[in-house]
């Protein structure tokens, strides 16, 4: 079976002042479909870049990124949000949430762009919202909720559309310890039952170790991509969720909504 994610000599070159920076080096990679994939790497070393390049949020130097049967680093601007809109979805630290409008509606967004009647969208984006721990929050807005709960809201925002591929850049970072595990759990599990590909850049060993493939980038190069086997993946998965102690319900909210 073809990889669900390919790259051929994938270069990128910025230009800083007189000087080229060499961000990545002729990178051959390929990811499975439905693999949690989790790409590491130094401060500096060229995962986030990588993570653009193969999400085509920008364009390479020189080589290929294929999505699928699509080369993506041949599409135009309108082709590539086109792509996107249609089968990507994506996670960052940042949040990027629009502040007037309500945690559903944030999340309810991308189907609104697929053209869903807004009384289904906001269905299915409550149900998303209720699997975060956030339902109580579905109402408020960006600035009524803690960092945290911003962050859960951009997760279930990009889960919604139930796309193929979720691209996402240190996702965890802005959660505490027991809620990153938890967040991570769920990914885990949407890319088991609905061979979702998951491809996310971390700084967090244990989060990684979890991981079905690890890619390790060293000065923009590939320095290994390791498939993890089952026993090694379940033993480091088993001991980061030992301590959640059966209870991976996310967040405050989840006594709630029970």
């Amino acid at each position: 079976m073809a990889p669900i994610i390919h790259t051929e000599k994938l270069r990128k070159v910025y230009a800083v002042g007189k000087e080229r920076v060499v961000a990545l080096n002729n990178i051959d990679l390929n990811i499975e479909k439905g693999e949690f994939c989790c790409i590491v790497g130094q401060s500096g070393s060229g995962k986030s870049t990588l993570l653009n390049q193969l999400a085509g949020l920008e364009k390479p130097t020189k080589g290929k990124v294929f999505i699928g049967r699509h080369e993506i680093s041949a599409m135009t601007e309108t082709e590539l949000a086109r792509f996107r809109q249609e089968h990507l979805g994506f996670i960052f630290q940042s949040y990027n949430l629009l502040p007037t409008m309500t945690a559903a509606e944030n999340v309810a967004l991308p189907l609104m762009f697929k053209g869903v009647a807004k009384k289904e969208r906001l269905r299915r984006a409550r149900a998303e919202l209720k699997s975060m721990g956030l339902l109580g929050r579905a109402n408020h807005l960006p600035t009524e909720m803690s960092g945290g709960q911003q962050q859960r809201v951009g997760i279930a925002r990009a889960f919604v559309s139930n796309p193929k591929v979720i691209f996402a850049d240190e996702p965890t970072g802005n959660l505490d310890s027991r809620t990153s595990k938890q967040v991570l759990y769920r990914m885990l599990e949407l890319s088991k039952n609905q061979g979702v590909t998951f491809v996310m850049v971390t700084h967090e060993p244990e989060l990684a170790n979890c991981a079905d493939r690890i890619v390790t980038i060293l000065d923009g190069k590939v320095q290994s991509s390791i498939v993890q086997d089952e026993a090694t993946k379940q033993r480091n998965r088993d001991a980061l969720f030992a301590d959640l102690q059966g209870d991976l319900a996310i967040g405050g909210d989840a006594a709630k909504e029970k």
